[in-house]
């Protein structure tokens, strides 16, 4: 009787949960923040003369520092912890951000947009949520990756309509100010409610057996130490080569092209800046949707398989993007948007799983802060490569084509993860945690 009144009563509710609606709220005004100037790019171009390229460098150089950041932010993390790290990057991008409307020459942008910014973002990026799953979670890893990467969908789709209608309204200077002052307004939340550990209120992480032994506590070495030395293990692995070559182009096709230029290459087919970022959100509605969707699948099946379709998916919408521009109406975006939104940043769970499986739950945070530096690389080289043909041929096509060209080569690689020879038996990799 005593069990099954046990059975009947209600489960509380774990607190890893509540860490990762906090985590959430913290890394989706982060991505809001990092995503505004596809929204300032146009502002920019006519109040000052600078041309795409100029401004797309800038970006280029945010996305860039916003890669290579990750790795030493898991070494911060672990020294410091996930709340004085979380307030700290909140407190140093919003003082960017009010920086941003004093600029009157386009250097100014490498050191704030590029640097500052770079550096702030990429501290509230995928290596916290790989941190927190990892820390908090023993199953549903993929769920709360699904989740958390689907913050950076939901900050698109707050900020850039929210944003662009502010930059007509208001202009471009008040609107940033006003992020700025969001940004700020999140650091309460995460200092009461944020805690590092479930060792620090006397939790197990979620899905842990009641005698599991609990995680060794985090090692306090030196960040810069501790992300060397992962770099130098993963990168004799063969598969750290493969994650990061399709993580590469994963942000090739992402943030560097779609998240940077698609606002701009709308507004050269005449579709207002309102209605692009408008239809950019509503692709971020799509990418909430299809990243939780990756996560769930990613703790079910073959995570190599789910890579191969993401990929070729995200692929084969790029390469209608062109067509998608020319139509009449607006069927052809509606389309588009709708397989490239749910597609976005889908690829995440399954990269995150499969960093796991190869190199072990202590190890993951670190290795796939390296593998986004090659995420972010790909980012920048998109950024500045995409503004620099714009510039030069006119036009955003052959970078569309060029970019689902790759997401193809992506799908390939992708299915080699984990094969150690052309005949070995391919690994069990799925639902792997250690």
């Amino acid at each position: 009787m005593a069990e099954a009144a046990s059975q009947a009563a209600p489960r509380k509710l774990h607190y890893g949960w509540v860490v990762v609606a906090v985590s959430f709220v913290a890394m989706l005004v982060a991505a809001g923040t990092r995503s505004a100037p596809s929204v300032l790019i146009v502002p920019w171009e006519s109040e000052f003369g600078w041309s795409r390229a100029t401004i797309s460098f800038a970006i280029a150089v945010q996305l860039m520092i916003y890669g290579l950041i990750g790795p030493f932010s898991a070494g911060f993390i672990d020294r410091f912890g996930l709340r004085r790290t979380m307030v700290g990057g909140l407190a140093l991008m919003a003082t960017g951000m009010a920086l941003l409307p004093f600029i009157n020459a386009a250097w100014q942008l490498q050191p704030i947009l590029g640097l500052f910014l770079g550096l702030t973002t990429g501290a509230l990026a995928m290596v916290m949520a790989a941190m927190v799953s990892s820390r908090w979670f023993i199953e549903r890893r993929g769920l709360v990756m699904g989740l958390l990467s689907g913050s950076s969908a939901a900050g698109q789709l707050i900020f850039l309509p929210t944003l662009a209608q502010l930059v007509v309204h208001l202009g471009w200077r008040p609107a940033v100010l006003i992020g700025s002052a969001v940004l700020l307004a999140a650091i309460p939340i995460v200092w009461i409610f944020m805690r590092d550990t479930p060792r620090d209120i006397g939790l197990k992480p979620f899905g842990a057996a009641p005698d599991a032994p609990d995680l060794p506590p985090p090692v306090r070495a030196n960040p810069f130490t501790t992300a060397f030395a992962a770099l130098g293990m993963a990168a004799q692995r063969r598969d750290f080569w493969l994650l990061s070559g399709s993580f590469f182009i994963c942000g090739a096709s992402t943030i560097g092209l779609i998240g940077t230029h698609f606002i701009p290459a709308c507004q050269d087919h005449g579709i207002p800046e309102t209605a692009a970022a408008g239809i950019l959100g509503a692709m971020g509605v799509c990418n909430v949707i299809g990243t939780t969707s990756a996560g769930w699948l990613s703790d079910r099946f073959d995570n190599r398989i789910l890579l191969c379709w993401f990929y070729g998916a995200r692929g084969a919408s790029l390469l209608f993007l062109p067509y998608a521009l020319d139509m009449a109406g607006s069927w052809g975006l509606v389309v588009f948007g709708l397989f490239y939104g749910l597609d976005w940043i889908a690829t995440v769970p399954p990269t995150v799983r499969l960093t796991n499986a190869a190199f072990g739950q202590q190890q993951t945070a670190v290795v796939y802060g390296w593998i986004m530096v090659m995420h972010q690389v790909g980012s920048a080289f998109a950024a500045y490569g995409t503004g620099l043909l714009r510039t030069l041929a006119g036009d955003y096509t052959d970078a569309f084509w060029a970019s689902g060209a790759l997401c193809m080569i992506a799908a390939i690689l992708v299915l080699r993860i984990g094969r150690k020879t052309p005949s070995a038996t391919r690994p069990a990799l799925v639902g792997a945690e250690a």
